[in-house]
């Protein structure tokens, strides 16, 4: 997709969820606290900023979709291996002593 197409596609996402959810173009601005002006070039696939889109999205409740930006961090089997071999296999038995009771 080019760039004008992802962005007339997230434009189509907005505007799909703000009418699902009954919204005017003029609540979900104020809400979001941007002009109408510059939510309906949002809606268009036009040059907003990105603080604009998260606004957006947080008013009609989809910061979900921001998840597929998280960072999963992977361990490889190396460093893996290499912290198995580093786990404690035993007890030492030395360090605090439990004391013997004698009842007798």
């Amino acid at each position: 997709m080019s760039d004008k197409a992802l962005a007339m596609h997230i434009g189509a996402f907005i505007k799909h969820h703000r009418m699902e959810q009954n919204k005017t173009q003029d609540v979900l601005a104020k809400a979001a606290g941007i002009s109408r002006s510059t939510l309906s070039l949002l809606e268009r696939g036009e040059t907003v900023t990105l603080a604009t889109l998260i606004q957006v999205l947080r008013v009609l409740d989809k910061l979900y979709v921001l998840d597929v930006f998280s960072i999963q961090h992977d361990i490889s089997p190396l460093m893996l291996a290499k912290m198995e071999k580093e786990k404690r296999k035993r007890a030492s038995g030395k360090g605090e002593e439990t004391p013997v009771k004698n009842d007798w």
